[in-house]
């Protein structure tokens, strides 16, 4: 029997529920993180974005937590700082509508650009990027750490409110 990965795909996303982050969903969040990331943030992190007023966004799936962004607001420019969905959720265009939904709601304020950094070898990621009008800016040397030291980000923008798009 053939699976219609589209069709699956958009019933999943038609489940899917995005609200804003809240300190009683950050052990969920952390728990996604270690899944996702060799490298995790801790918990520390996120009650520190949240405590300072990062914009950050949780995709939940019934009530279980699957996917998450956090962006930095600042004049003229947004940052993406970290965007991640459980790995057991992948593959699934998940991260694309968490992108969007992210790019979205910075759409509606009067910043003008969106950054963010990608790994080097996170080539699927940087090709999601890419796909959904990101273009490179530059690297940022050994940014990230790394089973062999450190490794380089990619640095992305995209142009929001019609501007230079």
């Amino acid at each position: 029997m053939a699976v219609n990965f589209q069709n699956m795909n958009a019933e999943l996303k038609a489940l899917v529920e995005m609200r804003t982050m809240t300190s009683s969903d950050l052990k969920q969040v952390v728990a996604v993180e270690k899944k996702a990331y060799p490298y995790p943030w801790t918990l520390g992190i996120f009650r520190d974005c949240l405590r300072v007023g990062y914009s950050a966004w949780v995709m939940t799936l019934d009530v279980e937590i699957i996917g998450y962004g956090v962006i930095m607001l600042s004049p003229g420019e947004a940052h993406i700082l970290n965007i991640c969905i459980d790995p057991a959720h992948q593959n699934k265009g998940l991260g694309r509508h968490l992108l969007r939904h992210l790019v979205k709601k910075t759409n509606q304020t009067d910043i003008d650009m969106l950054l963010l950094e990608v790994r080097r070898s996170n080539i699927e990621a940087q090709e999601l990027y890419r796909s959904e009008g990101f273009h490179e800016l530059g690297v940022r040397k050994a940014y990230y750490p790394a089973d062999n030291g450190r490794e380089d980000a990619i640095i992305l923008a995209k142009y929001l409110n019609n501007k230079l798009t």
